[in-house]
Order: C-alpha cells, then sequence, then structure tokens
C-alpha cells in the first residue's frame, strides 16, 4: 500500500522515530471536544516503580514556597484545587475549581535555563502547583508564562536515577490546550485547541511531524501498535477525533476511557530494550464542565470520581485534605470519593539539591 505522497522532512522524521528517538517513560495525554462546550482531558501516568501517589485537596489563599533554592518564587494560591502528587513531594496533575487542568509528562530532550540572580526559582515539582494556583485559563496562563516570570529548577528523582525532564499540558472548559517545554534553555509553547495530543520523545514539534504522516495513511487503514511515544501519539491523535461527539456526557466520558486504555502500557509489562517504556499506573479524565476529576488505578477494579462542586474551596473555611491512595494504589474507591478524602498536612515540594 502506498501511503502517498510526503515531505522529505516527515519521512526523515518517521524513520527517526523507529532508531533513534531516545526511550522515555511512557504518558499519555489528550483533550476531547465535544458538542454543547463538554471538553474532556485524559491522561495516562506510566513509571517504572510505584510513584507513590496520593490525591490532594488544596484550598484557596495557601502560602506557597516554590523550593527554587536561595531566592526562591512565593506566591498564594488564587484557585483551589484537586491533584494526584508524585512521591507526595510534587505536582504531576491536577485540575482547578475553574476548571484549568495541568499534566506534567516526561520529556528527555528537556534542558532548562541556568540559574538567573535576577528571577526566581522554581522548582519542577511546584510547575504545574503554581499553574493551577495562579490561572484560570489556558490563555491567562500563557500571556504570563511567555514573559518567563521564574527560572525553572530540576533536581535528581527520588531514586536518585537521573535528572526530572519534564514537560507541561494545560487544557481548560473552553477546549483551549497548551504544551510547555524546555528545549536547549529556550522555553518553546504550543498554544491553541488543536494541540489535542502529547505524549513523550521526540519534542513536540516533531511529534506534530509524525502525527501528519500518519494522518496521511489515515487511521482506518493502518495505526502504529507498539508503545512508544510517538506510535501512542498517532493513536490517540486519530482516536480522540474519530470517536463520536456524543451529546451525552457519559456517553462521552465512556469513548474517552477507552482511548486513554487503548494507549496504556499493560500492567508489568517490562521492554528490555526500551527501559524507559513502563506500565501505565494510573489514568486521569477531568470532565472540565462538570467540573469531576475522575481517577482509575491499574490495581483495582474501579473508577471513582472527585466532585469540585462539593469542595469548600474557601481560605477561611476550607482545609487541606487527602485521600490515601495506597502505596500502590490498590485503595478501593468507587463512585463518588469526595467525601472519603481526610484533613492533613500539605506536603512540601522538593527543592533543588
Amino acid at each position: 500500500m502506498s501511503p502517498g505522497p510526503f515531505s522529505s522532512v516527515a519521512c526523515a522524521l518517521v524513520a527517526a522515530s523507529l532508531v533513534a528517538v531516545p526511550a522515555a517513560s511512557a504518558c499519555t495525554r489528550f483533550v476531547y471536544l465535544g458538542p454543547n462546550d463538554n471538553v474532556i482531558t485524559a491522561r495516562s501516568m506510566d513509571w517504572s516503580q510505584d510513584i507513590l501517589t496520593n490525591l490532594w485537596i488544596f484550598p484557596r489563599g495557601m502560602e506557597r514556597d516554590g523550593a527554587g533554592g536561595a531566592n526562591s518564587l512565593r506566591w498564594t494560591s488564587k484557585y483551589g484545587s484537586v491533584i494526584a502528587s508524585g512521591y507526595d513531594i510534587s505536582t504531576t496533575d491536577g485540575v482547578n475549581e475553574a476548571g484549568l487542568m495541568a499534566n506534567m509528562l516526561w520529556l528527555t530532550e528537556s534542558r532548562y535555563p541556568p540559574a538567573n540572580p535576577a528571577k526566581p526559582g522554581l522548582s519542577i515539582a511546584a510547575w504545574a502547583q503554581y499553574v493551577l494556583d495562579n490561572f484560570g485559563t489556558v490563555a491567562e496562563a500563557v500571556a504570563a508564562l511567555k514573559d518567563e516570570p521564574f527560572v525553572l529548577v530540576s533536581d535528581t528523582l527520588p531514586d536518585g536515577s537521573r535528572m526530572a525532564t519534564l514537560h507541561l499540558s494545560i487544557s481548560d472548559p473552553s477546549g483551549d490546550s497548551a504544551i510547555i517545554e524546555y528545549i536547549d534553555g529556550r522555553q518553546v509553547i504550543h498554544h491553541g485547541k488543536q494541540y489535542q495530543v502529547m505524549t513523550n520523545s521526540p519534542t513536540y514539534d516533531q511529534q506534530l511531524a509524525l502525527a501528519a504522516y500518519w494522518q496521511q495513511i489515515g487511521g482506518l487503514n493502518q495505526l502504529p501498535g507498539t508503545n512508544r511515544a510517538a506510535d501512542r501519539f498517532a493513536r490517540a491523535s486519530f482516536y480522540v477525533n474519530a470517536i463520536p461527539k456524543w451529546e451525552d456526557p457519559n456517553r462521552a466520558l465512556a469513548s474517552v476511557f477507552s482511548v486513554i486504555r487503548n494507549v496504556s502500557v499493560p500492567y508489568g509489562l517490562t521492554t528490555p530494550e526500551q527501559p524507559f517504556v513502563s506500565s501505565t499506573r494510573w489514568r486521569t479524565v477531568v470532565d472540565h464542565k462538570r467540573k469531576l476529576y475522575f481517577f482509575e488505578s491499574a490495581l483495582t477494579p474501579n473508577t471513582f470520581w472527585v466532585d469540585l462542586k462539593a469542595i469548600d474551596f474557601a481560605p477561611a473555611t476550607g482545609q487541606v485534605k487527602k485521600l490515601d491512595l495506597g502505596p500502590i494504589q490498590d485503595h478501593v474507591f468507587s463512585g463518588d470519593a469526595t467525601s472519603a478524602f481526610k484533613p492533613a498536612r500539605p506536603f512540601d515540594f522538593q527543592p533543588p539539591g
């Protein structure tokens, strides 16, 4: 079968994706754009070991220290949020009360700027939380972040294996989306509704070229089926727009869950030649319109949700609360778990070493 004409650049990128793209921890994120403002964002968290995730409720008015070193960025949260932690030292995923969602995914190619004494530092562990605390829409966040008001500071992972190299996606109830990366020390922002899908390596501009290649082939004819980031990007890009544009939000959720499961990595799977392609530990899905945050662990039989509309985020009366998911997210919850959160002391973001 001939896929038709392709640019030499696209063909070269496809070849590179098959032989030379660095392996990376395998996560996927996409945004479903349905009718009647029915916008849904889904992501998978794939990691080689237990990431010690719990769910947290943070009210407005929290005094934050961005753990960015001696000249650390400080702020007071304008929005309350529900987040999924990593090792209880970082925010890896979450949504705020305005419906803005933030997702952290691995990107091996990330290179952050050097320290700048004229700018405060922000730990990469607090990057997503800074966005959730301060902005109500993607456009508002992009307008502030493009001026680079801080220097992002990375650190080694808790197991000491390597530096944390991540990129950030954000989406909101309007369907607006942005992907933020640091390449060769320079911030790169892709902003617009067309940027629905994000995985890992290669960098986002190359992912878009690869997606264009597969789009010309046509997803009904052939789609790449491996667990590699470029292949998951192609599958998610096709399926998120191939599933029906449901009027019924519950049908839409069913379709979205089907797609995020399709691009997940089977639990327990190991790939010796790609050591950083990892099992899916959990998945989250946000219904932006109804402000529902769904969580699904690979190790439990049920999907449950948190209803942001039922949470008191007020500074005077709201409380920091935690939902203990267990050491490998094996605690079982079902249905609406909003009332299962318990008061807790907030965790501290990981400072640079």
